[in-house]
């Protein structure tokens, strides 16, 4: 594959994944990993090595991606950082122990199925979520104090994070809303502001597991492939800012039914492989 093609399809990848993630407080890993394992493969690395490098590298750009959006999102005052910084403190021990599991332990033949469930998952709550209530409402939902319940959450959102690569948003926000009663936007900025810690230490997971890991592709540092990660950042760090402006001025429900849409598409497609649609991966 021509150098010029791989470059256009990381930086239309990084453009997706700002953009939903300033918008929808989700970390678009959902949208990078598929791309960046179809990347490796198609450079002839075995499938246990790309799935790891394309879960290390996109948390690796998960991780300004979200310092870039929650920025404009607590500049909003959307983002309650009480509760992000217990959710992400106890977030970053499971993301670590989950990103642990994955380079020591599982595989291809694991990782992608489990990978394509949790997106379905989130596909579903996504559509058929009481999130609608929270956006048609403009009055503050009742917030109270529960750092248990934020404690809980945020290990177990880490722990998905490092098992799979994704940063956690699409479980984070649904929880907030549902369970927690927050408000739509306070808990897509308060959902990125966790992002943060969980995509930084199940990143440092990835590359710490992999130094030890022989015939990795070039510009890679254990599991965290830096040219991937340069191209995508490129693009996505800034989006990511215009994004989370979005989120301020019109309602998410239409692009969350999208993204929903192309969530359920990538399921499929790591849970049915060997069934191509209208996408090479």
């Amino acid at each position: 594959m021509e150098l010029l093609i791989v470059l256009v399809i990381l930086a239309a990848t990084g453009i997706a994944v700002g953009f939903g993630e300033g918008l929808l407080g989700v970390g678009g890993s959902f949208i990078m990993v598929p791309v960046v394992y179809w990347l490796f493969t198609a450079m002839d690395v075995i499938p246990d090595t790309a799935i790891k490098l394309a879960f290390g590298s996109a948390l690796l750009v998960v991780f300004p991606t979200a310092i870039s959006g929650t920025w404009i999102h607590t500049r909003k005052r959307a983002v309650w950082w009480k509760a992000a910084l217990v959710m992400g403190l106890f977030g970053s021990l499971g993301a670590l122990t989950g990103s642990t599991i994955t380079a020591q332990f599982l595989t291809a033949a694991i990782l992608k199925p489990l990978f394509g469930i949790i997106l379905a998952i989130g596909g579903i709550q996504m559509v058929i979520g009481k999130l609608s209530t929270a956006e048609a409402s403009e009055e503050e939902a009742e917030r109270k104090s529960r750092p248990l319940a934020w404690a809980l959450l945020g290990f177990a959102v880490g722990m998905l994070s490092g098992l799979t690569g994704i940063g956690g948003g699409t479980i984070t926000v649904p929880a907030l809303v549902m369970g927690l009663k927050f408000k739509l936007h306070h808990a897509i900025g308060t959902s990125l502001a966790v992002i943060i810690f969980t995509s930084c230490s199940g990143a440092l997971g990835y590359l710490l597991n992999g130094l030890a890991v022989l015939e990795l592709p070039p510009y890679s540092v254990g599991y965290l492939n830096l040219f991937i990660f340069a191209c995508l950042a490129v693009t996505s760090i800034p989006v990511a800012q215009l994004g989370a402006h979005t989120a301020h001025i019109v309602p998410a429900r239409a692009l969350r039914y999208l993204f929903a849409a192309v969530m359920f598409y990538i399921a499929f497609r790591m849970i049915y492989p060997s069934t191509h649609l209208l996408l090479p991966f």
